[in-house]
């Protein structure tokens, strides 16, 4: 399963806004899940611009945290890229749109609270 960045956020907080079956799901060992390089992407970039200041920790070292939770980094690659570009409709966000093309691609459960996504026939977990 693919984390959308507000549900890797969420989880690495313990935060209550995880659902109960998204926090299941992360919590069962016999799940593997990824963390796109979108994800630290958008990370570092609304750290920097100040919309996630309590994340700096986690955009400076990502990788050491990724580990630390048995995540798998997912690179981004030129069909990703290629497909994100390409795929219509209404949702514009660019970290969004990259996620999706990665859960189609790659054939992943994508776990996030974004409903738009269920536009573009990816399977969602919530």
């Amino acid at each position: 399963m693919l984390l959308d960045t507000h549900a890797l956020l969420w989880w690495l907080a313990g935060d209550a806004a995880l659902s109960t079956a998204a926090r299941a799901a992360i919590e069962d060992t016999g799940n593997n899940v990824f963390i796109s390089a979108a994800s630290a992407w958008e990370i570092a970039t609304k750290v920097r611009i100040g919309k996630l200041p309590g994340a700096a920790s986690v955009a400076v070292d990502l990788s050491n945290v990724l580990r630390a939770q048995g995540f798998v980094a997912l690179p981004i690659s030129l069909a990703h890229g290629q497909t994100a570009g390409a795929l219509s409709g209404p949702h514009k966000d660019p970290f969004d749109r990259m996620l999706i093309a990665q859960a189609m691609l790659e054939d992943m459960a994508l776990v996030s609270n974004e409903q738009q996504f269920d536009a573009y026939g990816v399977r969602r977990l919530w």
